[in-house]
């Protein structure tokens, strides 16, 4: 076996889109927008739904993960990055997961379904910053990013430096 499991290259790639709209929403847009602007509401129902699916998504593609084989490791040529690549995809789920539980966690200190899903009748609180969700959405935030960086780079490395297929691994086809 060469190639991981379909399903997991077909999470893979969905998640990877989701992730980056979700990040670029939370860290731009509804950064930007201030809360007495009515597009925040619009903004908060994307995201917050986006992350709920990413939930779903990323547990579904843990289960998958644990339950198919996978196709065994590519030596990078440095024993360092070997031991570390498994370790840090754990962090990629596990940051990933952090993310949206502590989004769901503010969502629901700040009553936020009830304003963004419910009637629109109520308001937004004038600040989420008091919440320590908040600060720990705010935390694994740029963390998460850090490591898509890494993860991308280490590809992109073995893509196009080390030339070892790496990365048709994590692509459609047959083996």
């Amino acid at each position: 076996m060469k190639r991981y499991h379909p399903v997991l290259v077909g999470l893979h790639w969905l998640l990877a889109v989701m992730i980056l709209m979700s990040l670029f929403v939370g860290s731009q847009a509804l950064a930007e927008t201030p809360n007495d602007d009515p597009r925040k509401i619009e903004l908060l129902r994307a995201h917050m739904t986006a992350g709920g699916m990413i939930l779903v998504l990323m547990l579904i593609r843990l289960a998958t993960r644990l339950m198919t084989p996978l196709p065994p490791p590519v030596s990078t040529g440095h024993p360092l990055a070997v031991r570390l690549a498994r370790p840090l995809h754990w962090m990629l789920y596990a940051l990933v997961i952090a993310m949206a539980l502590t989004g769901m966690a503010m969502a629901s200190a700040a009553s936020l379904p009830e304003i963004v899903f419910g009637e629109g009748l109520a308001v937004l609180p004038r600040d989420f910053s008091h919440l320590p969700e908040r600060t720990l959405h705010g935390l694994i935030a740029p963390l998460l990013v850090l490591l898509i960086l890494v993860h991308v780079g280490a590809a992109l490395f073995h893509h196009f430096i080390r030339r070892d297929g790496l990365l048709q691994r994590m692509w459609f086809g047959e083996d």
